[in-house]
């Protein structure tokens, strides 16, 4: 039995009540109640503290009415025993066959498991990482790649349509400054001084150079733009390529040039004049977005006729809603808080609520340190250190499950030699060993042609059961990931799960000893097991994690 299905029966025990007038709730019987595991031994199975919430409706002192409730549970066949605390909490211990159950209800649904409806089809667009295309991704977009992407992952576990949106930062006097640095080294002549010094510069000019020969021999202003845009290319696809291996799949890669090539830009901005929000003033085009509670108005046009960047953050919204979109979800940089209130307001001008259609998340920064030192210097890129180095130094699976382990608005200092190294203290070695290791039973099994089978109503130790309302808590911790935009309570999810299941493995032998004839317990055992590999796999698959076999 699992939290969904006992908060199921605790509804039907509030309507039954009202149904016969032993209660009343004016506002009428809730469709859902919280239940939770106990947070200490002897308490039960799970625990609800429904009779307090709903005592006040019902006109009565919260341990009468969970005396009323318990009454109703304590018939039903899943439950055992109903124990009421405190001032009225109510401790369900549930039958063994229906706790047994949760195992195969596991190995029924498969990779289906822990998914739920909590979202219900809302389509959301997921941007993270905003990037130039005129170097290396470095560990700033590395932590939102590993973020940005679980989160999007638990909000598709959770029912949502999800698409993951990456804004190439391609225009504006950046890339003439990258084409001009890629230009010189082509050229064998010093960079500019404002334009880009890393090695892998110089690497990029010999690739140009294979990709276009002839390209040198273009009149100056076409092999400037030539240089610029062929090198845009290569370093673009080297992102790509790099966000692929990181298991970092985006749905759309969209070119900020894309929302100036037409006049989207000034007919989405003409059509918010029509709505009242834009005026000009000091020969500039503004918008008007302190009627919103933004600190002061925003330029769209300079006086010089330039577009601004909000400009382009105002069409490129615009885009994203007119695409169909019903909440578009920005995961930003630390020194992005002052753009929260001008997103907002800018949906506001648009007609739109901002408490609806847009979300924010800030991230904060990550060090990592290596024999003491923060890791700062790239041999390729000079002065930040790149995804490509941390995915060699640290590998994607510990990268990935560090990164995603912590909340996104908290600073991280981690040290490279504590996240590969191979012991029970490292989170990510801990939860993969136990999947391993449950892989490496179920391989030993099939050798002895012991094949699982269903007896739910023998596992009952302790240590069975704790396993059980482990298992049965990954589509509430998904459902409460998603909602509350916390991907990191999957990997502590992880943690206890794998934790359970060691206590298990310590305690309870799963397959028979020397010349014992299998049992019916070994089989049962057996089909905890699948479900404990299932689920598993499922939440590190939640996080971009594998699951391996044998380690």
């Amino acid at each position: 039995m699992n939290p969904e299905q006992l908060s199921d029966l605790v509804v039907a025990a509030l309507a039954e009540l009202c149904g016969e007038g032993a209660i009343e709730l004016p506002d009428g019987v809730p469709a859902a109640v919280t239940v939770e595991r106990p947070r200490q031994q002897g308490h039960g199975d799970y625990a609800t503290n429904v009779a307090l919430q709903l005592a006040k409706r019902a006109g009565l002192p919260p341990r009468d009415l969970a005396t009323l409730i318990a009454a109703r549970l304590e018939v039903a066949d899943a439950v055992t025993g109903v124990e009421i605390a405190g001032p009225g909490f109510l401790n369900i211990t549930v039958a063994a066959g229906a706790q047994g159950a949760v195992a195969d209800d596991v190995v029924a649904l498969g990779a289906a498991y822990g998914t739920s409806t909590a979202l219900g089809g809302e389509k959301i667009n997921v941007e993270f990482i905003s990037a130039n295309p005129t170097g290396p991704l470095h560990l700033g977009h590395t932590r939102w790649a590993a973020v940005g992407d679980a989160l999007a992952r638990v909000l598709e576990a959770a029912g949502a349509v999800v698409d993951r949106e990456f804004y190439v930062n391609d225009r504006g006097t950046q890339m003439d400054k990258f084409g001009a640095s890629i230009l010189a080294h082509a050229l064998g002549e010093e960079v500019p001084e404002d334009g880009y010094h890393g090695a892998y510069v110089a690497d990029l000019a010999q690739e140009v150079l294979a990709a276009r020969p002839g390209i040198l021999d273009l009149p100056d202003d076409e092999r400037l733009v030539a240089f610029r845009e062929e090198g845009y290319r290569i370093q673009l696809a080297q992102q790509q390529a790099e966000l692929d291996e990181f298991r970092t799949h985006f749905d759309v890669w969209f070119s900020e040039r894309s929302l100036h090539d037409d006049s989207s830009v000034v007919d989405n901005l003409e059509k918010l004049r029509g709505e009242g929000h834009v005026f000009d003033a000091d020969g500039a085009v503004w918008m008007r977005t302190t009627d919103f509670g933004d600190d002061k108005d925003r330029v769209l046009i300079r006086s010089d006729g330039d577009l601004t960047y909000f400009a382009s953050d105002t069409a490129y919204y615009l885009d994203k809603r007119a695409r169909g979109f019903d909440r578009c979800l920005y995961l930003l940089g630390a020194d992005h808080h002052g753009y929260v209130g001008r997103l907002r307001a800018m949906a506001a001008c648009a007609g739109d609520d901002p408490d609806a259609t847009v979300e924010v998340l800030i991230g904060q920064m990550v060090k990592i340190m290596q024999d003491g030192a923060e890791l700062k210097l790239s041999k390729r890129a000079g002065t930040l250190v790149t995804l490509r180095e941390l995915m060699d130094l640290i590998g994607v699976d510990a990268l990935r499950y560090t990164l995603a382990r912590y909340p996104s608005d908290s600073p991280l200092t981690l040290d490279a030699a504590e996240m590969t190294r191979q012991a029970s203290d490292n989170p990510v070695f801990y939860v993969q060993y136990a999947h391993a290791r449950v892989a490496s039973i179920l391989r030993n099994a099939a050798d002895l042609g012991l094949e699982p089978a269903s007896h739910p109503e023998l596992l009952t130790d302790d240590r069975e059961r704790e396993l059980l309302r482990a298992l049965a808590e990954l589509p509430r911790v998904v459902s409460a990931a998603a909602t509350l935009r916390e991907p990191h309570r999957v990997a502590r999810y992880l943690e206890d799960t794998a934790a359970s299941y060691h206590r298990f493995y310590d305690g309870c032998r799963v397959l028979p000893m020397g010349d014992e004839e299998p049992s019916d317990l070994h089989r049962a055992r057996l089909v905890l097991l699948e479900a404990t590999r299932i689920v598993l796999a499922n939440a590190l698959a939640l996080l971009g994690v594998s699951a391996p076999e044998r380690m």
